[in-house]
């Protein structure tokens, strides 16, 4: 969801366009627009709807108006839909970040997932509960509307099935999907969450699959789509909550290394002297340490890897690592959960935090030793004692 806009908001909720569903409209309008006979067809034989073909065919254009009318409905039905998730959520309060329209439908950013069982179910299960409302209201409207109005009938009649099969499909226990957020939800009444999550994941995974397998068979992209979709993101939420679990009560001082143990490098160092110390010591971060006037050692800046080798080899002798090092730092506090830290990590899009403590540098924490702790708690069953770790030795002034 990294290329989207906001286009407004509904209750205080952003709803935002991703640049994926501006591709992907057009596609659903010409699609519904290739099929419209066919469907016509299946409506007047399951609702009875009388919609006269010819109408909805000519002029040429026809079809492709309401193909991009009815691909408008589904999608303003995908946004109630994820409000009905959203405003419930809401209601336990847990804020939304946004809602987000896409190549797959919609998202709803919840600020965080409810581990209560019976709050996950009823968020999980309105969203569904909202479609199949949408799809009575559309076949409602589709009853009062004059026969005379066939393209207008088409549309509502067509949101009708749609919705109410879309809400069909999201029942299905694939988790994430809302089907498989209620059996986790159901399987969390009598276990811990996380193992609940992976049960419901390694069930997701299964319906991936399938889903998948039908997507190749009838050669539908979309289905396809949705079961990478599906897979990738089972296992991706599964880490997660696996991760919070294990990390529970874990914080970044249990983990990090500290300031005593700390390679630093001066100001002044070549990156041809710095790029021999990371081979030779297997690091590829360093704190900048310099001297003040006092002679106290004092935090300047981050030197990595990725920041020193945009300097062509020949020329490194050449350059110091004051000259190419960060100085914009992310920060973290020793008191903070070991989970901030991962998320600090994601969200920056870097490997390494500096832990600082009033002003003064106390350790580091990076990517690695969290992997490596969380290898320890699952191999241990979840009973590694971090606390016993020794503590920062040194200080360096920031």
């Amino acid at each position: 969801m990294m290329w989207s806009f906001r286009v407004g908001s509904l209750f205080g909720i952003p709803i935002k366009l991703d640049v994926t569903f501006l591709l992907i409209l057009p596609v659903f309008a010409y699609l519904i627009g290739l099929q419209i006979e066919p469907v016509v067809e299946v409506l007047n034989l399951s609702m009875g709807a009388g919609i006269d073909v010819g109408m909805v065919t000519n002029p040429w254009w026809m079809p492709w108006t309401l193909g991009f009318a009815a691909a408008l409905g589904l999608f303003v039905g995908v946004v109630l839909h994820e409000l009905g998730h959203s405003l419930t959520a809401q209601r336990y309060g847990f804020p939304i970040d946004s809602i987000t329209l896409w190549l797959l439908g919609g998202v709803a950013a919840l600020s965080e997932m409810p581990e209560d069982w019976k709050q996950e179910f009823n968020i999980a299960i309105a969203g569904p509960i909202v479609s199949v409302l949408v799809g009575v209201g559309s076949y409602a409207l589709f009853v009062v509307t004059p026969e005379s109005l066939d393209g207008a009938r088409f549309v509502l009649a067509y949101l009708a099935i749609l919705n109410v099969f879309l809400a069909v499909f999201n029942m299905l226990p694939a988790f994430p999907m809302d089907g498989g957020r209620i059996l986790r939800a159901l399987l969390a009444r009598g276990q811990p969450y996380a193992r609940a999550t992976q049960q419901a994941a390694a069930v997701g995974k299964i319906f991936a699959v399938l889903i998948g397998l039908f997507g190749l068979l009838s050669w539908n992209v979309i289905l396809i789509a949705v079961a990478f979709f599906i897979y990738i993101a089972a296992s991706s939420e599964a880490q997660q909550v696996t991760m919070k679990a294990a990390f529970q009560d874990v914080t970044v001082a249990d983990i990090m290394t500290p300031a005593g143990d700390l390679h630093t490098v001066a100001p002044g160092t070549t990156l041809a002297e710095l790029f021999q110390r990371m081979f030779t010591e297997r690091h590829t971060g360093y704190p900048v340490i310099d001297d003040d006037p006092m002679g106290d050692e004092r935090l300047i800046g981050l030197v990595t890897l990725s920041d020193a080798r945009e300097i062509d080899p020949v020329e490194r002798d050449a350059y110091t690592v004051e000259e190419v090092m960060s100085t914009d730092l992310e920060t973290i506090t020793a008191d903070s959960d070991a989970m901030t830290a991962i998320e600090r990590m994601r969200e920056h899009s870097i490997g390494r935090l500096l832990v600082v403590e009033n002003g003064d540098l106390v350790g580091i924490i990076s990517r690695s030793d969290l992997m490596t702790a969380f290898d320890i708690v699952q191999k241990s069953g979840g009973n590694a004692d971090f606390g016993q770790r020794p503590k920062a030795a040194g200080r360096i002034q920031q």
